[in-house]
């Protein structure tokens, strides 16, 4: 990349790159954001761990995103520790750098540096329905690869990050009904050739985030044949941002993530588009400890009301724009249920 592309890109969204660059090391350390540390919120406990999310594989696994429990709007143990903590707040970890999904604008000076976008909406109304209070919430930043581990850790009590519901995750968290529909998308620059996630992909080298659906479906399809075999996957990446830095610096020639945050990343930097179609079909979920059943019921009891009134609001104010008409994320999915075992 030259000198004059580089310029160019920078300066969408008040200088996206640098502003990744700068935060980059700040995500991976930062176990909660500056606003909100007032006290330690209390935690859960749990052994650590890391999973890797795949595409469903396994025979007795078929849609995860329909096998949440039924909603209720009865408390429980886990809720009820929530509740007793002595600053009666939430904990959940998100994203402070996915435009329009979580993020600082720093264009927005009445925003006063607080979090916005709609996984933010999402978390304050369910903070409202457990708490009485859409503030009463602790947020943490959360790197892509480390969402299972601080779930299962106990330092939060869900993360709402655009989190793909897979059969490989449901064994290691449990996971609310989808509110959100994408599919995996190619982003690249506007002059690259690159048309989609096919055979224009050949000798390019292609960035994803470590911890992502994008990363397990370029290694599977690496290794079947799927995918051109001169094309190179580089080494996975905290978060997905880190990604659209690359390519200003011309480090990566093209990014494979979710189609919504790829449309976002594409508004940020006019440089950068989308090329081709969605190519998988993803449902993102409010991923929880397992075993917390009461916590997984209440939060399917919110989404259940919010798809009736306040997710249109937000999808209009968030990701319409960037999204446009006929998207395959303009309608909340229809939430079907499993019976508790």
């Amino acid at each position: 990349m030259n000198a004059r592309r580089l310029r160019a890109s920078l300066r969408g969204w008040g200088g996206v790159g640098a502003m990744a660059l700068a935060c980059a090391t700040a995500l991976i350390l930062a176990l909660m954001l500056p606003d909100s540390a007032r006290g330690d919120g209390g935690s859960g406990t749990g052994g650590a761990g890391l999973a890797l999310g795949t595409q469903a594989k396994a025979a007795d696994c078929t849609d995860p995103q329909n096998r949440s429990l039924a909603p209720s709007g009865a408390d429980g143990a886990t809720i009820d520790a929530i509740k007793s903590r002595k600053d009666r707040r939430l904990i959940v970890g998100v994203d402070q750098n996915s435009y329009h999904w979580g993020y600082r604008d720093p264009n927005n000076p009445k925003a006063g540096g607080d979090l916005e976008g709609f996984d933010i909406d999402l978390v304050h109304a369910i903070a409202k329905d457990i708490l009485g209070d859409e503030n009463a919430v602790q947020f943490r930043a959360i790197p892509t690869s480390q969402r299972i581990p601080a779930i299962q850790s106990g330092k939060v009590d869900m993360v709402v990050r655009t989190m793909t519901i897979t059969c490989e995750r449901l064994k290691d968290v449990s996971f609310s009904a989808p509110y959100f529909k994408t599919g995996q998308q190619v982003l690249a620059p506007v002059n690259s050739g690159i048309t989609g996630y096919d055979k224009s992909l050949a000798g390019k080298r292609i960035c994803s985030a470590d911890g992502s659906t994008a990363n397990d479906r370029l290694i599977a399809d690496r290794g079947s044949g799927s995918l051109a075999s001169s094309a190179v996957v580089l080494p996975a990446v905290p978060n997905q941002l880190d990604c659209l830095v690359r390519l200003q610096l011309g480090e990566a020639d093209a990014v494979v993530t979710d189609g919504a945050l790829a449309a976002s990343q594409a508004a940020q930097d006019p440089t950068v588009e989308l090329k081709g179609g969605t190519f998988t079909t993803e449902y993102y979920g409010v991923a929880m400890k397992r075993g917390s059943d009461d916590l997984v019921r209440r939060v399917n009891q919110v989404l259940a009301d919010y798809r009736k009134d306040g997710w249109r609001q937000s999808y209009d104010k968030w990701l319409a724009p960037t999204l446009g008409p006929d998207s395959p994320s303009e309608n909340p999915p229809v939430a079907e249920y499993r019976q508790p075992a």
